[in-house]
């Protein structure tokens, strides 16, 4: 009973939000608040305690998420603190996959912002129960009820006001909290713990009694007989309120809504109540499925109890001075130190040596860790993320993540012979932190080829080659990753003969290619009846077709979306062999292909820009020089945000050309949408510059 009455204490939560909304800042303040550490380090003075990364405290942005363990009120908080910043979304999409609940932080001014979008739609698909904080409420231009307003209709869900900002912008000085009709005021100092507990000022008496009623009535909607007795003008009390609150959160009917401002230090500990009251334990969450060794669901789930068989996902990898430190999440069972579990995903067994706690980059070694625990295992060898380490004797996987293919890439070549040993041994540590980052070596070329989610992504990954391990290198040009398809349908036939000394070859096919709907990926089928292509050499054709469909006809980029359908053929009793239809159905594709109309396609970007009134035009216009589709306008408080498809060739570049025409105020950010044909200019360019590129590498 224990173990579960201490359960009920833990909360493993995140904090994510838009870039620059102020997620570490508030992720300070907890610190600072919990007793964790003694002096606040500022973002924008590159000294904030989770961003530990020099690449973070430079561009004050959060790449890594960071994981810390502290305490509020009797309860243990884990809380990871994730970037904003969309090129690192993976590690927002695999941080809330470990995690029971999260706070999304909005900023005051700049409200819901594209990045903010994705996270609340990476949270929704992996149904995270969220309270809402909107931060930055001195800033010019803050309004608390319109970012309210906008989570309504933005990001259509149903925010549940808790407090109410007295003051606004430069007057801002506290919160009243609806439930108590109490006024929490803060003096200039600056301190947390400075505050008075008032009456709720005159002038805000009526707005108060209206958002408390609204509260009232939604939070009771989730207790029948609350609800009764509150028809017949019985109020229930504030537990009872509070009970409610909390089951409606888990259940997402809503999201409790608080406001403050982290760097003045005014609304925190608010924030840290509510994760404590409304947001739930491990027990509460709906356990992890589990499936088998194929993949296949099981029916069973990952029950979160310390005396049930070890499970636990690893989410993180991170390298630092100690070596290689594995991030894991126990969903059930007890892990002790020197340990053996089974990691589904290689077959292999790992041993446990040290596991520590951490808070940023300091750590706590820990002998155990029990289910809902977070921690951090030293030295595991062959772990990668979304991997699952599990009892060895009662096997499962607990449902592996999914991350995107990248879109951008470049080829990097070492100075010399030394740089060239480093930069393979820390290609093969990044690789392993970041599940959306590649690596391929042209065996042409022998150059090097990083790819990545966007140019800011690849531009730190070289930065942390350079820096953190050293690697002297030259980098290319980014180049994007085109694809290409067909767009008829072709039936065709092919023989393959050969007839030297000894036995010869020999195998024909008559078959069809045809084009398919986006994403539907290479699908093959057989229509052999009567056995003119005898049943073994059937995957043969398929195979030959696989391994050819990485070079498409056209510039020789992966062609993507058709299906092969064998329907006849002839055979040799003694000249057709596996290897003969291989070698005859990849003729058949280099003859084929070109045939069927085929089509280069670009990635296509999502681009979100907020820019000034008075640069609207501007940007615009140079948005429609890049082809952009420019998909919608929206006029915010002190910016316009403009929404546009953009191809991400044309994207290069792009923040500097933004800097200059809005004088540094514009922001952008861009994902990843689909695939589109190019225009036959555009597909003349590339022809040129892949042509270029095969000279270069003949030099």
């Amino acid at each position: 009973m224990q173990a579960t009455q201490e359960l009920s204490k833990y909360r493993n939560i995140g904090i994510f939000a838009h870039v620059d909304a102020g997620k570490t800042t508030t992720t300070e303040r907890i610190l600072k608040l919990t007793g964790k550490i003694h002096k606040i380090g500022e973002v924008h003075d590159g000294a904030a305690t989770t961003d530990f990364m020099e690449q973070e405290q430079e561009r004050g942005i959060t790449i890594q998420s960071a994981a810390t363990t502290c305490f509020w009120d009797d309860h243990r908080l884990n809380i990871i603190d994730t970037p904003g910043h969309v090129d690192f979304t993976i590690e927002v999409y695999r941080s809330l996959k470990v995690l029971d609940g999260g706070v999304g932080v909005f900023c005051g001014s700049g409200g819901v912002e594209p990045q903010s979008e994705t996270n609340w739609r990476y949270a929704n698909d992996s149904k995270v129960a969220r309270i809402i904080y909107v931060n930055k409420l001195d800033r010019l231009g803050a309004d608390f009820y319109r970012v309210v307003d906008q989570i309504k209709t933005i990001l259509g869900a149903k925010p549940l006001v808790m407090v109410l900002p007295i003051g606004a912008e430069g007057d801002f000085v506290g919160v009243v909290d609806l439930l108590t009709r109490k006024a929490y005021v803060w003096d200039d100092s600056g301190l947390p713990e400075n505050f008075k507990v008032e009456d709720v000022p005159a002038d805000m008496t009526e707005a108060v009694e209206k958002y408390r009623t609204e509260l009232i009535e939604t939070a009771v909607e989730q207790d029948d007989d609350v609800m009764e007795a509150y028809l017949e003008g019985d109020e229930p009390d504030v537990d009872t309120i509070k009970r409610c609150i909390r089951k409606g959160t888990i259940e997402l009917a809503f999201f409790p809504t608080f406001c403050g401002s982290s760097f003045k230090n005014k609304g925190v500990q608010q924030v840290l109540d509510a994760v404590v009251a409304y947001l739930p334990n491990p027990t509460e969450v709906p356990p992890q499925p589990e499936v088998d060794l194929e993949g296949n669901e099981t029916g069973e789930v990952a029950v979160v109890d310390p005396e049930r068989p070890a499970r636990a996902l690893a989410f993180k990898i991170m390298d630092d001075r100690f070596g290689a430190l594995t991030f894991i999440r126990l969903y059930s069972g007890t892990i002790k130190k020197g340990d053996t579990l089974l990691n589904t995903a290689t077959g292999k067994t790992e041993r446990i040596g040290r596991m520590v706690e951490m808070h940023a980059d300091d750590r706590t070694i820990v002998e155990t860790a029990k289910a809902g625990d977070i921690v951090a295992a030293v030295g595991l060898k062959n772990v990668r993320t979304g991997h699952t380490l599990c009892d060895v004797n009662k096997p499962a996987t607990l449902e592996p993540m999914v991350f995107p293919d990248p879109v951008i890439s470049v080829a990097v070549v070492p100075k010399d012979k030394a740089n060239s040993e480093k930069l393979s041994v820390a290609l093969g540590k990044m690789v392993a932190e970041d599940p959306s980052f590649h690596v391929e070596v042209d065996q042409e070329s022998g150059e090097t080829i990083l790819k990545g989610m966007g140019e800011l992504h690849l531009d730190i990954k070289v930065d942390i080659l350079r820096r953190t391990h050293g690697v002297e290198a030259e980098v290319g040009k980014p180049q994007v990753a085109y694809r290409e398809t067909i767009t008829q349908a072709v039936t065709d036939s092919y023989t393959h003969k050969k007839q030297t000394g000894g036995s010869g070859q020999f195998a024909k096919i008559d078959y069809t290619v045809e084009p398919l709907e986006a994403g539907a990926g290479f699908v093959f089928e057989s229509k052999v009846v009567g056995g003119n292509v005898p049943k073994e050499f059937i995957p043969s054709v398929e195979k030959g077709f696989k391994l050819m469909k990485d070079k498409g006809p056209l510039v020789g980029f992966p062609l993507l979306d058709f299906k092969l359908t064998l329907f006849d053929g002839g055979f040799h009793s003694v000249d057709s062999s596996q290897m003969a239809f291989e070698v005859a159905s990849k003729a058949a594709y280099r003859q084929t292909m070109p045939k069927a109309a085929p089509q280069l396609l670009e990635p296509i970007m999502k681009v979100d820009v907020f820019v000034p009134d008075a640069n609207v035009g501007d940007v615009i216009g140079d948005l429609n020089r890049r082809r952009g589709m420019i998909k919608s306008q929206e006029p915010g408080a002190t910016a316009v945000r403009i929404k546009a498809d953009v191809p991400l060739g044309e994207m290069f570049g792009y923040i500097g050309d933004l800097r200059s025409t809005t004088s540094g105020r514009g922001q952008f950010s861009m994902e990843f949408s689909h695939y589109s044909p190019v225009p036959r200019n555009v597909l003349e360019a590339v022809k040129e510059e892949v042509k270029a590129r095969e000279e270069a590498k003949k030099k």
